[in-house]
């Protein structure tokens, strides 16, 4: 019988949405502590589920590992990690900010070979031509 309030990996993986093989890469490198096993059953309680979402959330904004780690500690421990925490997110965000301008203008000469491609000029394919060079 599993211990009370306790859930398989496979419920952990269902209430986070987290895939099974991605908790435990978590565990093995230890941004979630090892659960409690009931013979080879990993069982996990209310705070594992917490701190699961907890680091998927952060992944979803696209936190590298390193910067979650740190996050996690913030949240655990009191009332000065909220400058630090505010500084990770302004790094973070600038690095979206630099990664959608270089999306912008990647969708911008993508759409220019395109139009080219269909302009219907003789003399080649300028996208495949574009690529070449």
């Amino acid at each position: 019988m599993p211990p009370s309030g306790t859930i398989s990996i496979g419920e952990l993986s269902r209430r986070t949405g987290c895939n099974i093989e991605t908790i435990r890469y978590y565990e093995r490198i230890g941004i979630l502590p090892l659960p409690v096993r009931r013979g080879r059953f990993r069982r996990y309680d209310s705070a594992g589920v917490r701190r699961l979402a907890f680091v998927r959330r952060a992944r979803e904004l696209g936190f590298p590992l390193d910067t979650v780690r740190t996050l996690l500690t913030l949240a655990e421990g009191g009332r000065y990690g909220c400058d630090l925490a505010r500084q990770m997110a302004e790094t973070q965000l600038a690095d979206v900010l630099a990664k959608r301008a270089d999306l912008d203008r990647m969708a911008a000469v993508l759409g220019d070979l395109i139009e080219a491609c269909g302009a219907g000029d003789a003399g080649g394919c300028p996208l495949l031509e574009a690529l070449s060079d």
